[in-house]
């Protein structure tokens, strides 16, 4: 049985996450991607916005600013109370909690009496300009979609779309979560990777359908197991006021399930409304003269949640051994076997021991040669078993060893992470092996 501590102790002792302001005693909510992190967050980016508009002809791009007008986020109904969670305050030890969190009409951490609920804004307020008066309150923004909604018309007309199309963007939003928890799965700043799909109404079903299919079958081509993926029908009293339908897809993660992904049936709510609050008409017009608000289909993914979706699918504790080190028999071992397409180290360049300058010498070589191409590091520290292992706790793919037979015969072996097959390639067929087995 995974445990989330493991995981989470994993990711900072290696360079994937670590708590945002540290030396500070932290901020609650708030994390920060490491070296590796942040590398396998511009993988997993990266992956997805191949699949959402590379992969499709009619779906571009967009980047819309987290700062917008106030009227945008009255009219998505963002500062209504409808935007709010319920607070349940310990009059004890003044924790707070979401009232839908609480079970009974006790304090949850010490027993105490909590204070009646009271209207939670979940909005991350701030100011524009010198004066900080109520003209001058601005919000960072709750979600990505509006910035794609408010650029309706100009990615209509500037790429010459037409009905159905779609636009992909990632960004960051923010939210003042009451109990942000579960490591980086509920945070404060977050980043969504969402497509907004606009298309005729009688078609919405049909795409919900489509797209439902297309980001459940990404997920698993990605790497992640099936069986620890579903998909949650939302009921109409649970819905968002604006969802017609809506479902989550969820991985069953060491906390328990949880969503990663929504999809939505979002009606014409969205432009229909903007229109009639902007006075700036967001309809469509077909060639043959019918005029329509465009009905939406919304794929919204959470960049933190996959991100831990994928990192803890690929943890894995193995029986000691695998990496022959001195202590490998005693413990578990610790290996992570991250996708080719996510690893943030795909190669591992060795010198088999490191006080021979011979040795050194080519494996530096090889690593020059690499790095340009694919994401290469070298390390000549310690033994070689625990140089592997090092490598396997990061995901890296491969591990080459240049080792005393490399200086007569100009090969050197490799090592593949997930069987531990070892074979040997020429030093100038290294390119072209890699290339094969990472698009593999």
């Amino acid at each position: 049985m995974k445990d989330m501590q493991t995981i989470i102790s994993l990711a900072k002792r290696r360079g994937f996450i670590f708590p945002a302001s540290e030396i500070y005693d932290g901020l609650g909510g708030v994390y920060d991607f490491g070296p590796l992190g942040v590398a396998l967050v511009n993988n997993l980016k990266k992956a997805w916005w191949q699949s959402m508009t590379r992969n499709h002809d009619n779906v571009v791009g967009l980047d819309s600013a987290i700062l917008m007008n106030k009227k945008v986020l009255k009219a998505s109904g963002h500062l209504s109370a409808g935007f709010a969670d319920e607070l349940l305050e310990c009059k004890q030890c003044q924790k707070r909690f979401k009232k839908d969190e609480v079970e009974g009409d006790v304090c949850p951490a010490c027993g105490g009496a909590l204070s009646e609920p009271r209207q939670f804004n979940l909005m991350m307020k701030t100011f524009i300009g010198p004066v900080e008066d109520e003209a001058a309150i601005a919000y960072l923004r709750p979600e990505t979609c509006q910035g794609i909604y408010l650029n309706f018309l100009n990615v209509l007309n500037t790429m010459r779309m037409k009905i159905p199309f779609g636009i992909a963007q990632i960004g960051k939003a923010f939210r003042n979560e009451i109990n942000p928890k579960n490591f980086i799965f509920r945070k404060r700043e977050f980043e969504q990777m969402e497509m907004q799909w606009f298309c005729r109404p009688q078609a919405a079903n049909d795409f919900f359908e489509y797209w439902k299919k297309e980001r459940l079958t990404w997920y698993q081509i990605m790497g992640l197991k099936k069986e620890n993926l579903r998909v949650q029908e939302i009921p109409e009293e649970e819905r968002a006021h604006y969802a017609q339908r809506q479902i989550d897809i969820e991985y069953h993660f060491p906390f328990g399930w949880g969503e990663i992904e929504g999809i939505h049936n979002r009606g014409d709510w969205d432009l229909k409304n903007h229109s009639q609050h902007s006075g700036r008409e967001l309809s469509y017009t077909e060639e043959n003269g019918e005029k329509y608000y465009p009905h939406i289909i919304e794929t919204s993914v959470g960049v933190e949640r996959s991100f831990l979706a994928f990192f803890s699918d690929a943890f894995e504790e193995v029986a000691g051994g695998r990496t022959k080190t001195t202590t490998a028999v005693k413990e578990k071992e610790i290996l992570l076997r991250l996708p080719k397409a996510l690893s943030p180290i795909k190669i591992l360049v060795l010198p088999l021991v490191k006080n021979k300058p011979a040795l050194q010498e080519k494996a530096t070589a090889v690593y020059q040669s690499l790095k340009s191409q694919f994401s290469c590091r070298y390390d000549d520290v310690g033994s070689i078993g625990r140089r592997y292992r090092r490598g396997d706790e990061i995901g890296v793919n491969y591990a080459l060893t240049i080792d005393f037979e490399s200086l007569d015969n100009d090969d050197l072996t490799v090592r593949d992470r997930d069987t531990m097959k070892q074979e040997r390639i020429k030093i100038k067929a290294l390119p072209a092996f890699l290339s094969k087995q990472l698009a593999a």
